[in-house]
């Protein structure tokens, strides 16, 4: 359930530094969005002038009271959109995922239709809305994809480097874009595997729009991973020691051992 507020002041569309290694995929549109947002045009009306998506974007005012978000998209074709950055990072993934924005808004209506919408969200809706938060898109080696899996950060990120000239990573999450604007090394993303070759985001969302499915979300097939970790993303971690901080880059925790005592 999305909270009903007032339109705010115009989102500080300023802060973003589209020259971030993490935003590169999503400059075009973006500049071309936040160019279009001034004191005359609220967010929503910025988005549908550039709008390349099968949803139209509305005022938040459009939103009946207590009616939910995702169950509002999929009967109307229509998003709800505040002014801020968060918002405005989700409609610039439905204008470059158009079909994986669809998709999740689909496995959402079907969940609240079998289930209808509870205190606390089930499994499969929880993974909905973590992907559609908080997910990133990596196409690596396998020697990268095992050394993530297994928390390795050093063998990650030190040993393994060169390996990641070969690797692409895309940020998918509008919450975690937004939070990327002011970056923070703790700042991290739930990691999907892309089993496709990232030529295009095109090709890269019907690939994710087909691959996503209520069962495989509900078995939370992710990763974590801290972005500012990715090597030529910060310059800080040219220094290997910024991989020494246990806070940020904790190791894999072991299954409980039975206590047999």
């Amino acid at each position: 359930m999305r909270e009903q507020t007032s339109i705010a002041a115009v989102p500080p569309l300023s802060a973003i530094d589209w020259k971030l290694p993490w935003l590169q995929p999503w400059r075009a549109p973006g500049e071309q969005v936040a160019g279009q947002v001034t004191g005359e045009a609220l967010l929503h009306q910025a988005l549908n002038q550039t709008n390349r998506s099968p949803v139209r974007f509305v005022a938040q005012t459009a939103l009946p009271p207590g009616q939910a978000y995702e169950q509002f998209i999929f009967d109307t074709g229509s998003v709800p959109t505040r002014d801020n950055l968060h918002d405005f990072f989700n409609g610039l993934c439905w204008m470059w995922f158009p079909r994986t924005k669809t998709k999740l808004n689909q496995l959402q209506a079907a969940e609240i239709a079998r289930a209808g919408v509870q205190r606390v969200r089930g499994p499969v809706r929880d993974a909905l809305t973590l992907f559609d938060e908080n997910a990133a898109l990596l196409s690596a080696p396998d020697a990268l994809w095992d050394a993530l899996a297994a928390r390795d950060w050093r063998r990650l990120f030190v040993d393994l480097r060169p390996l990641w000239q070969q690797a692409s990573l895309v940020l998918f999450g509008h919450a975690l874009l937004e939070k990327l604007v002011y970056p923070r090394k703790p700042i991290t993303a739930h990691v999907y595997r892309a089993q496709v070759a990232m030529n295009s985001i095109a090709e890269l969302d019907a690939w994710l729009a087909a691959d996503l499915s209520a069962d495989k979300l509900a078995g939370k097939p992710f990763l974590p991973l801290p972005v500012l970790g990715v090597p030529g993303w910060w310059p800080e971690n040219e220094n290997f020691s910024f991989y020494d901080d246990s806070l940020v880059f904790r190791p894999r925790r072991l299954p409980e051992q039975p206590n047999y005592r």
